[in-house]
């Protein structure tokens, strides 16, 4: 099997010796509004990757396909893997890896597998728009959600142009539109082996 490596967006986690502490996440080569040549493939272009801490689990957040409007079915292609990957000891190398791939049934119902998530004790395939149990008290979802991303790009090409801050916080210009994202829920234990200090990143690949 080939894969070619379409995309890759990154966070951080920083997992507090008492408590959980969550770090302020940082993100590369995500984005929402890409250039012609690399925006045309929607099932494999990322744009967020989100990944924070709920009591005892580690929760990832991979959004693709952007800018769909409401009232979308998803995006869902069965020739794109993806990875959410987990590095615990700071060597920049995957500890953990979590994939995802759609697929469809015999009357073209889209479903989701998740395969090798920290904590559950068997794959997780269920239909798209769902909430999955992964067992132990694990979910995993994959479906259309709103855009949590908020941006004023009026704003930001505004003070681009002129030089002078012109941000407006009630404009998001990304409202109204929805991501196909898949979530996670992973065990601490099981993506932390006992590391304070985690690296998430999310990547997509064409088949």
């Amino acid at each position: 099997m080939t894969m070619t490596m379409t995309k890759a967006a990154m966070a951080t986690v920083a997992l507090a010796t008492t408590g959980l502490m969550l770090a302020r996440p940082q993100a590369q080569a995500a984005d929402h509004i890409d250039a012609p040549g690399t925006g045309g493939d929607a099932a494999a272009d990322i744009t967020d990757f989100f990944a924070w801490h709920e009591g005892d689990r580690v929760v990832a957040a991979m959004a693709f396909a952007g800018l769909d409007v409401p009232g979308s079915t998803g995006t869902y292609d069965d020739q794109v893997l993806y990875g959410i990957h987990v590095d615990n000891d700071g060597d920049n190398v995957a500890d953990q890896t979590v994939w995802a791939r759609f697929g469809q049934d015999a009357e073209g119902n889209w479903g989701v597998k998740v395969e090798g998530l920290p904590g559950a004790t068997a794959d997780v395939i269920g239909p798209v728009g769902e909430v999955l149990d992964a067992g132990l008290g694990l979910r995993v979802f994959a479906g259309v959600r709103d855009d949590p991303f908020f941006f004023d790009l009026d704003g930001f090409q505004a003070t681009l142009s002129t030089a002078t801050l012109s941000f407006d916080p009630s404009n998001d210009t990304f409202a109204a539109t929805n991501v196909t994202m898949i979530v996670v829920e992973m065990s601490i234990d099981g993506v932390a082996a006992g590391s304070n200090d985690l690296q998430l990143w999310a990547t997509t690949g064409r088949l």
